[in-house]
């Protein structure tokens, strides 16, 4: 087993004028060969988080350690550190051959041993036969693709990818996303990824920290990001989100009634809010709640349909629900489609386990 705390900022902060922080109390354990993404809003802290591991940034208080030693006295370019960003882009006048071979230069590699290398990183990254082009000739992708073998040819400890997908179109994105989460999964090197794009992160990481207002709001799996948020910044920012303002109107166990400014009650699972009293803001996923329910769940209403938006695979239903009229619904679109149309009264249903009642918004 590697070391569990490969990477380890302690009580890091960071300010560029010496009043305001960027960065708050940060703690943050990656363990080696983990995929970590750091996903936020921008100004969130996350790419200044990756410019201080990097070297580019110093942290204001606190320590990075990379494998057990500190790093801040170390210069980026001996940190074994490598590094894709969407704007350091692959130096012109090289050719693809030359651009890989630079990294192997600079720590004086012999020339054999790293024609192995060049081969073995653009292998990767199936780009062999390229070697003799030059970056102006190929597309943005296989740009993409040449930078990110740049950034492991030289067998190094950690990756930090900052955006490197960002000016990519949809599918080409999409396509990349599976590539480098395979090259990770085949080679386990350690891979730090800053992304705004809440599909990206959860696609490829191992785990996923949440940054808002410098600091990370929660660090879990995917799955455990998107179905238990811990808090409503959480449930906002990854998928799709139907929300109720309300109080705590009674707690038994599991279970608390929450009183909604409509004037409804609910059944909810009380996450933050727990108190008779406490402020909450309710927080359900769409696909969590079923029209005309088979089995007996412990939320049942009516709605009135609004719109029906038709999305392929499924169908989107915004509904007037409890006094929130952007209610959403997702109806998979099978063969026996429900009678569904704007106007339409129908019986709404889920369970108050997946209705989490939240810090107030």
């Amino acid at each position: 087993m590697g070391n569990d705390h490969f990477v380890r900022f302690e009580n890091v902060d960071k300010s560029y004028d010496g009043k305001q922080l960027v960065v708050k109390g940060l703690d943050l354990d990656i363990a080696e060969g983990e995929f970590v993404t750091m996903l936020g809003p921008s100004g969130s802290g996350k790419t200044t988080c990756l410019m201080m591991l990097a070297g580019f940034e110093t942290p204001t208080n606190g320590q990075i350690y990379l494998d057990n030693k500190v790093i801040s006295d170390i210069p980026p370019h001996k940190r074994g550190i490598g590094m894709v960003f969407q704007n350091y882009a692959l130096f012109p006048h090289m050719t693809v051959y030359e651009n890989l071979a630079f990294p192997l230069r600079v720590r004086k590699i012999p020339k054999d041993e790293a024609d192995k290398k060049v081969d073995k990183a653009l292998s990767m990254v199936s780009l062999q036969g390229f070697e003799a082009r030059m970056p102006m000739q190929l597309s943005g992708g296989q740009q993409q693709r040449v930078a990110v073998a740049r950034s492991l040819v030289f067998d190094p400890q950690l990756v930090l990818m900052d955006e490197p997908l960002g000016a990519l179109d949809k599918n080409l994105r999409e396509s990349m996303q599976y590539e480098i989460k395979h090259i990770h999964e085949s080679i386990g090197v350690t891979v730090v990824y800053v992304t705004h794009d809440q599909t990206e992160a959860l696609t490829m990481s191992n785990r996923i920290a949440v940054f808002n207002d410098g600091k990370v709001q929660q660090l879990s799996s995917p799955d455990e990001l998107y179905e238990r948020p811990v808090n409503s910044f959480v449930a906002e920012f990854i998928g799709e989100n139907n929300t109720f303002a309300g109080e705590v109107s009674d707690v038994s166990g599991d279970k608390c009634k929450v009183k909604l400014t409509s004037g409804s009650e609910i059944l909810a699972n009380p996450i933050v809010a727990k108190a008779k009293g406490d402020k909450t803001t309710i927080s359900l996923r769409p696909e969590r709640a079923l029209i005309d329910p088979e089995t007996k769940m412990d939320n049942n209403h009516k709605g009135k349909i609004e719109e029906v938006i038709y999305h392929g695979d499924h169908t989107r239903l915004r509904v007037d629900l409890l006094g929130n009229n952007q209610f959403i619904l997702k109806v998979p679109n099978s063969s026996n489609r429900m009678d569904i149309k704007a106007g339409k009264e129908i019986n709404i249903g889920w369970n108050s386990v997946d209705c989490r009642a939240l810090d107030p918004k």
